[in-house]
């Protein structure tokens, strides 16, 4: 029993972590229905006998209403994957299960802490509410026939813990119990040494990247390799960049924009009159209900048109709003391209390359040592280039060296402290 209940309690740690990480529904509603199966388990086994002759009521109770709480939030959980499925019928079933479970678990738990009732409650008040807003879904938009309960399949479970044995964790033979421990003194001395080391590294790390950003902004405002590769006309675009440019060239280029500038308006045109039928059919429906029930006044039972039709309206609405956003943007866009389509020219030239000024020798006079020159700032270029791979290397390696050299100061503590004990 105590094993048992112990999981549970482990297992609904595990709920508390996917519940705070924000995990899909149906991952918790499978972690809560395993919390519920073991509460379910332990509290089958203080019911029976000889445990239930021992066991106060009140924490019999406590455990049975935990195992009614766990399931009925596996079937809440499952009731919003559910619906995000647009699967109403079962979404309904599911939250009555769970509902009748927790009120019969209420009727016989006396005495169990606020605390826990709280919780409770709280569920129920969610499971509640979503009920209401599935069953006035269904009603009045998907029809469909809400499943017996007998009909529907056991909820999944995923069990995330598993017993150990006793007899492993306090086998005296093994060294694992205080494998690791370190004295009080010697732990904060490492802690000190651990810190004082990470400030070392992070001091090296900064110099290191300041020095990486000085020569960057030196090497820009010597317009340096770009000057060198345009004057041996081997300039080249970024990589991103010219990927962006061949896309457009692959699409037709400024003309291949403005015949998808076209289909945009096409669909633009075609949406808005989609969204006009549709006002008008509800319109007609609107009118003909009024005439009828004008027609045959108390005996027209049928809800009233703008009730039956709320939902289509109001996404109809979203629509519009959505269509009118997409209509801003596409002229924001539409508008773009016509101003500048005169420099947007420069993307029909193959390869884009071609359409890069490049420096015509020489720039300037140097006594006709240019070529030497140039060659010079090559290899300084060169060089830098490989400092600057060496540098990328230098943090993980510092970093590399602190785990290492900390983990076998932390061997030699604990050896030294055996040897003393001994």
């Amino acid at each position: 029993m105590l094993e048992k209940l112990m999981l549970a309690q482990a297992q609904e740690c595990f709920f508390e972590k996917v519940i705070g990480g924000g995990k899909p529904p149906a991952l918790c509603s499978k972690v809560a229905r395993q919390v519920g199966i073991l509460y379910e388990e332990a509290y089958t086994a203080l019911s029976a006998s000889p445990l239930s002759q021992h066991f106060d009521k009140t924490w019999v109770s406590h455990v049975q209403l935990k195992a009614a709480q766990f399931y009925a939030d596996a079937c809440y959980r499952y009731s919003l994957d559910l619906h995000e499925k647009e699967e109403i019928a079962e979404e309904i079933a599911r939250l009555k299960i769970g509902m009748s479970a927790l009120a019969d678990a209420k009727k016989t738990t006396k005495g169990v802490a606020a605390q826990l009732l709280d919780s409770v409650n709280k569920l129920e008040s969610n499971m509640k509410t979503n009920l209401e807003r599935a069953m006035k879904e269904n009603d009045r938009v998907y029809l469909m026939r809400v499943p017996a309960a007998g009909s529907l399949g056991a909820l999944p479970a995923a069990s995330l813990v598993k017993p150990t044995s006793l007899a492993e964790v306090l086998d005296a033979s093994k060294e694992r119990l205080f494998s690791s421990l370190v004295p009080d003194g010697s732990m904060k001395a490492l802690s000190k040494y651990t810190e004082m080391v990470d400030n070392s590294i992070r001091t090296q790390a900064e110099k290191l990247q300041q020095a990486s950003e000085i020569t960057r902004v030196r090497l820009k405002e010597m317009d340096l390799p770009d000057s060198i590769l345009s004057l041996e006309g081997n300039i080249t675009l970024p990589m991103d960049l010219k990927e962006d440019v061949e896309a457009v060239q692959i699409s037709g280029g400024p003309a291949g924009l403005e015949s998808e500038l076209q289909q945009l308006r096409d669909l633009s045109r075609v949406n808005q009159e989609l969204l006009v039928q549709t006002e008008e059919l509800l319109q007609k429906e609107a009118n003909e209900d009024a005439q009828f029930r004008t027609q045959f006044g108390s005996r027209w039972t049928r809800p009233q048109s703008s009730t039956l039709t709320k939902n289509i309206q109001d996404r109809l609405n979203l629509f519009a709003s959505n269509l009118k956003r997409a209509a801003d943007s596409d002229s924001l866009i539409e508008r773009g391209v016509k101003e500048n389509y005169s420099l947007m020219s420069i993307l029909d030239k193959r390869p884009i390359e071609s359409a890069l000024p490049s420096i015509s020798r020489p720039i300037m006079s140097l006594d006709g040592n240019e070529d030497a020159i140039v060659g010079a700032l090559k290899q300084s270029l060169r060089q830098l280039e490989s400092l600057g791979a060496q540098r990328a290397g230098l943090e993980d390696m510092l970093k590399e060296m602190k785990r290492k050299y900390l983990s076998a100061l932390r061997r030699s503590i604990l050896a030294r402290m055996i040897y003393c004990l001994s």
